[in-house]
């Protein structure tokens, strides 16, 4: 039989069993784009809880005080070290892998109040630094600056959530709130942060201000953090350690005694997410195989079904000299584009469902952000595509050889004899 034949032949049994045909296709189409929607659902869900948790910084770190528990340079165990403002300077020079640092000054429960309104709110003293470490975005006006910092100015940024509180609908930008009965200028305002992780109070309920104004409310010597960002996350690592030795070099004790100093990188944490979002990406990728896989069995079972009924016109083609291998041929390719046909119809039905739907809420009605930060964005992948492709011609492979080679081994005697 020539290819050009065997091809004929498909396109013919596929058009005299059109209505079969037709609803095998959709049968399987549903079972890829259950798959893309799923895969999509879950990319999406990933996506937005790694955005809500880098919220706090890119790859932010902190630095904080703590107590030793060895004994270095003749110093006890057990002795409390404290962070002391000069440690920045010092950290600053001696670790060349950090691309941004601020000292921070928590000032707790204060009061602050714009004409008869008064919230309590958290104060946090830091450098210009500090908004690149946090992914400050502002919503409007602009970030603390050098000059602040020099003149040591009474400005402020201000968190959505606080804004809200203080101002309701007026713009807060060049108003005037008092913090502890003293005046300061509101000179931006933060983006609304879709935040799951933080540490203290959550940046949308707080006021920054410069970290040497901060001295009008609180003893600034002692800063309880010093917050920083590497260069480049692959030298996290070593500017830890560069940080480690720095300030036990200055504070007298051993570069291995991790208790001394606590280092907290925030991205080590991003494990858990990525974890949750493997297990429901990995949960839902099984049900859309389980999907999948139901619509092979119905292939198979039609294919099964198709010998069956065929058996007369297959003894028929070896009788006029068709070969095992060109019968055996002709089914597989029949259930490969039964397959093909299901599965561009199934990614075509999946894209037009994320493109319809586009979002779904996660996070946003928790933190009353309509900025659409904190839904689940659904979009089709390449690797959703391909994968669901690759599984399809799989199955139809695996439903389609059994029932070929059943066909492909009928004796034509006793299929022109077979009623």
């Amino acid at each position: 039989m020539l290819l050009s034949s065997i091809f004929r032949e498909v396109g013919q049994a596929l058009r005299f069993n059109r209505q079969r045909s037709i609803l095998t296709c959709v049968s399987l189409a549903w079972g890829v784009a259950c798959f893309v929607i799923l895969y999509s659902y879950g990319e999406g869900f990933e996506n937005t809880l790694t955005r809500a948790f880098q919220a706090v910084g890119q790859d932010l770190v902190l630095t904080i005080g703590g107590q030793t528990s060895s004994q270095a340079g003749g110093e006890r165990a057990g002795r409390k070290i404290q962070l002391n403002l000069s440690d920045v300077e010092a950290i600053r020079e001696s670790a060349p892998v950090i691309a941004a640092l601020s000292p921070e000054i928590m000032v707790r429960r204060v009061n602050v109040s714009r004409g008869y309104r008064t919230a309590s709110a958290g104060v946090r003293g830091v450098r210009p630094a500090y908004g690149r470490v946090r992914n400050m975005t502002m919503g409007a006006g602009r970030w603390l600056n050098e000059d602040d910092q020099m003149q040591k100015l009474r400005v402020a940024v201000i968190g959505g959530k606080a804004a809200e509180k203080l101002f309701g609908e007026v713009p807060p930008e060049g108003e005037e709130v008092r913090i502890n009965g003293m005046r300061f200028t509101i000179v931006g305002v933060l983006k609304t942060k879709t935040q799951i992780s933080n540490y203290n109070t959550p940046d949308n309920e707080c006021l920054f201000i410069p970290y040497e104004t901060a001295s009008l409310l609180t003893d600034t010597r002692y800063p309880h953090f010093i917050v920083w960002t590497p260069i480049n996350p692959m030298f996290r690592a070593e500017a830890i350690r560069q940080v480690r030795e720095t300030l036990a070099r200055i504070h007298n004790f051993s570069p291995k005694d991790e208790r001394a100093v606590e280092i907290v990188a925030f991205n080590e944490f991003l494990r858990v997410i990525t974890m949750m979002a493997l297990a429901l990406r990995t949960l839902l990728a099984f049900v859309g195989t389980l999907t999948l896989a139901i619509g092979g069995v119905g292939l198979a079972n039609i294919m099964l079904v198709s010998v069956t009924q065929r058996t007369r016109e297959i003894g028929v083609l070896k009788s006029l000299g068709a070969t095992r291998r060109a019968i055996l041929f002709q089914f597989l390719l029949e259930a490969l584009a039964i397959v093909t046909l299901g599965g561009l119809a199934g990614v075509a039905v999946g894209y037009a469902a994320t493109e319809t739907l586009q979002t779904l809420p996660l996070l946003g009605p928790m933190f009353k952000d309509t900025s659409g930060a904190g839904d689940i964005h659904l979009r089709i992948s390449q690797f959703a595509v391909l994968t669901s492709t690759l599984m399809l011609e799989i199955v139809g492979l695996i439903a389609g050889l059994l029932p070929a080679i059943k066909a492909a081994r009928l004796d034509p005697i006793e299929a022109l004899r077979y009623e």
